[in-house]
C-alpha cells in the first residue's frame, strides 16, 4: 500500500507581546520549516529522577528520531509550580543543560539539511564551533516533584 501522506510546511510564529511608556517594545518572528511529513506530540511525567524523552539514532524505534531528519523540537514545561532541567547529550558524551521554569518552552532548532547532525558542541572552556557534533538524546529531571512537560518534534 503507497502513503498517500503529503509532506507539508511548517510554520512557526514566535511572538512577544508588552508595551513599555505607552510603546509596543514586543515583535514577532515566523520561520518556516519545509517538507515536514512526520510530527510527534506527547505529554510525559518527568519524575526526580533523569529520564530520556527524547532518542535519536539513524533508525526508528519507539521513541527514537532519525537525526538526519528532525528539524524542529519543542519541548513545554507544563508544571505551575516547579521547573525541569533538560540535559542534551552529543555523540562523544557532550552535554549542556538547562532549566526550564514552570510554563516555559525551549525550542531546539534542528538544521533544514541534516538534521540534528553536528548542530552542538559544548566544553568547559571556549568552544571550538568548526567540531560540532549530533544530537543523540535529551532527557529531562524534575526539581521537586513529578511534571508533565509536552515534546514535540517535527521532521521530514
Amino acid at each position: 500500500m503507497a502513503s498517500t501522506l503529503s509532506a507539508a510546511t511548517m510554520t512557526v510564529t514566535l511572538t512577544e507581546s508588552i508595551n513599555l511608556n505607552g510603546k509596543n517594545q514586543g515583535g514577532t518572528q515566523t520561520l518556516s520549516i519545509p517538507s515536514i511529513a512526520t510530527v510527534n506530540k506527547r505529554i510525559i511525567d518527568v519524575p526526580t529522577s533523569e529520564v530520556e524523552i527524547i532518542a535519536m539514532s539513524t533508525a526508528v524505534a519507539s521513541g527514537t528520531f532519525i537525526e538526519s531528519d528532525v528539524l524542529y523540537i519543542r519541548i513545554t514545561n507544563l508544571d505551575d509550580t516547579y521547573h525541569v532541567t533538560l540535559t542534551f547529550k552529543g555523540e562523544n558524551n557532550e552535554e549542556f543543560s538547562v532549566k526550564l521554569d514552570k510554563g516555559q518552552s525551549f525550542i531546539y532548532n534542528g538544521d533544514l539539511s541534516g538534521g540534528v547532525v553536528d548542530t552542538f558542541v559544548s566544553a568547559s572552556g571556549a568552544v571550538d564551533v568548526t567540531s560540532l557534533v549530533d544530537l543523540v538524546n535529551i532527557t529531562a529531571l524534575a526539581d521537586s516533584a513529578a511534571c508533565d512537560v509536552e515534546v514535540f518534534v517535527a521532521c521530514k
